[in-house]
This record gives structure tokens, C-alpha cells and sequence, in this order.
């Protein structure tokens, strides 16, 4: 039965992607608040179909500390889950993603309308620069910006270093960083198929000042307080 509803959540993500994405592309004349309305919309099918075949929900607990005006997300990284659910979740946002996400045909493309920040991986230095660029400009438009500090995909119980991007991000453009902490792996495993059903939990930290503070102790900071909740979270404790 778990491989059935998995199946048939997979037929729907792969059969909704196919009619939105054409459909996303056909925005190019909109603004980008109006695209990113309708593209939006992809995220909130599959959730609520997530939903309805695996019986996979999500709560989200710290809600209140979302400011009212956009700051730097950075967010753990487990699954594909938290690019669905942030969208519901924080204002109109745009996502550091590796440029070959960009090369995928219909998916890519429409990707592209809602302007994410798309790095070369390969060439450190350049992403960097990039990155805050791009960031400090998206920053200014009124968009949050959606980093994974991570880089990829960590299963549940595992760990890899937070790159700087996101914290030096915050401190040239001094604004707050807001650390969110998810266990979406334990549910929807980054390389798995199968979808447990359960309740995901989200937790979003109250945000982290970077006035005042260099980069590499906003990094810190925001990691020991992911990396302090994940753990909570997976001892079934409530985060403070």
C-alpha cells in the first residue's frame, strides 16, 4: 500500500509538472509577482496531493517569528519536501540552485520565470560573488532569498559543513538571518521513493541579528541553532 500511494503521488507531481511548466513559461510577459503567483500554484497542488495519497502532512511551529519585511532563509537541507512547503510558508521568495537545474527541459525553464539566484557549484569563488550580488539585489526588490547551507541533501542523523554564502549574504546587506529546522528525510528520504505518512515538523527560529556581527559568527550561530533543533525535533522535545 505504501508503494501505491507513492506511486500515485509520483504520477500526479510528474503529470502536473508536465501541464505547469509550459504554462509557467507562457508568464514571461507578466511581472514577477503575477509568475510567481501562478508557478506557485505547483507547490500547492503537490503538497495538498502529498497529502491526499500518502497521507504525508506538515505542521508548521514558529510562525510568529516570521518578520514582515524579506530576510536570508537558510534552511535545512533533507528533501525535496521544503522547496514545496517554504513557498506556502514565507513571502514571495527566490532560491540559490545550482545552474544545471536551469537546463532541464519544461521543469528548467519554467524554473527560470521566478528569477532564482542559479550558481556554478564548480567555481566556488565566482558563486560567491554571485551569490551576494544577485542576493543584495533580489534583497532590494522585496524578495526573501532561500539558501540550503548545506549545498545538498542530508539524510536525517548526518551533517556537513554550512557554506558562508548565505551568513555573508546577511552581513553585507544587514539583514536578519531566519534559521528554519524541518524533518522532512525522516518522512520523504532525499534518494528514497517511498513516502512515510506522519506529520512533518518546521520550526522557524526567531531571526538572527547580523548588525554588528561578521559572517562567519552569523554562520555559526544559525548552524547551532538548526543543528540543535533538528535534534529536539527528533527526540520529539518542543524547541525554545
Amino acid at each position: 500500500m505504501l508503494f501505491f500511494r507513492s506511486l500515485l503521488f509520483s504520477l500526479g507531481m510528474i503529470t502536473s509538472t508536465l501541464l505547469f511548466a509550459p504554462l509557467s513559461i507562457l508568464t514571461f510577459p507578466l511581472s514577477l509577482p503575477q509568475r510567481y503567483a501562478f508557478i506557485s500554484q505547483w507547490a500547492r497542488f503537490n503538497l495538498w496531493w502529498l497529502a491526499v495519497t500518502c497521507k504525508l502532512n506538515y505542521l508548521v511551529e514558529g510562525a510568529e517569528n516570521i518578520p514582515d519585511h524579506p530576510c536570508v532563509i537558510l534552511c535545512k537541507h533533507q528533501s525535496a519536501w521544503e522547496t514545496l512547503a517554504l513557498q506556502m510558508i514565507f513571502p514571495q521568495q527566490v532560491w540559490v540552485i545550482k545552474r544545471e537545474l536551469l537546463w532541464v527541459p519544461l521543469f528548467g525553464w519554467g524554473l527560470a520565470m521566478l528569477k532564482p539566484i542559479a550558481i556554478n557549484r564548480a567555481a566556488a569563488r565566482q558563486a560567491l560573488r554571485q551569490l551576494v550580488e544577485q542576493g543584495t539585489q533580489r534583497l532590494t526588490e522585496g524578495l526573501w532569498v532561500v539558501i540550503f547551507p548545506e549545498g545538498t541533501r542530508v539524510a536525517p542523523g548526518e551533517r556537513r559543513p554550512y557554506a558562508p554564502g548565505g551568513a555573508l549574504l546577511a552581513h553585507r546587506t544587514s539583514r536578519p538571518v531566519v534559521p528554519v529546522a524541518h524533518n522532512a528525510g525522516e518522512f520523504w528520504p532525499k534518494k528514497g521513493f517511498l513516502k512515510r505518512p506522519g506529520t512533518i515538523r518546521l520550526v522557524i527560529g526567531l531571526p538572527i541579528a547580523t548588525t554588528g556581527r561578521q559572517a562567519s559568527e552569523i554562520n555559526t550561530l544559525a548552524e547551532q541553532w538548526i543543528e540543535n533543533t533538528m535534534t529536539q525535533i527528533s527526540d520529539g522535545v518542543t524547541p525554545k
